[in-house]
């Protein structure tokens, strides 16, 4: 399965921990942190971080990373996104690799090659 998802705290930091007034980024960062060193495959982008594996594993990593938000605030606003595709992998990456070749037969198909 692949699941997109975007996590940022709000409000005021819990009693020792970082500073309330710290920018999202810093959070943002504690997040990706978790993701990458999950080993499982995952790409960021400006507006979310999808992870791909199996359903418990993903949902492990993506918890994780919304408890490490959470030290930046009192609430913390996730939202997800899944595509749930049973015997699949690698769809990080073939996904894409299918919409380009998608692109290029419609830019030949335009005659604009």
């Amino acid at each position: 399965m692949l699941v997109a998802f975007s996590v940022a705290p709000s409000g005021t930091g819990p009693a020792g921990g970082p500073s309330a007034d710290a920018s999202v980024h810093n959070a943002v960062a504690a997040a990706v942190r978790i993701v990458r060193e999950s080993g499982l495959p995952n790409s960021t982008d400006a507006m979310f971080t999808t992870l791909e594996g199996e359903w418990d594993e993903v949902m492990d990593v993506i918890r994780r990373a919304t408890e490490a938000v959470g030290q930046y605030g009192s609430r913390v606003s996730l939202v997800l996104k899944a595509d749930i595709r049973p015997g699949h992998t690698g769809e990080l990456t073939a996904k894409v690799e299918r919409l380009e070749k998608a692109l290029g037969d419609l830019d030949e198909y335009n005659g604009h090659a």
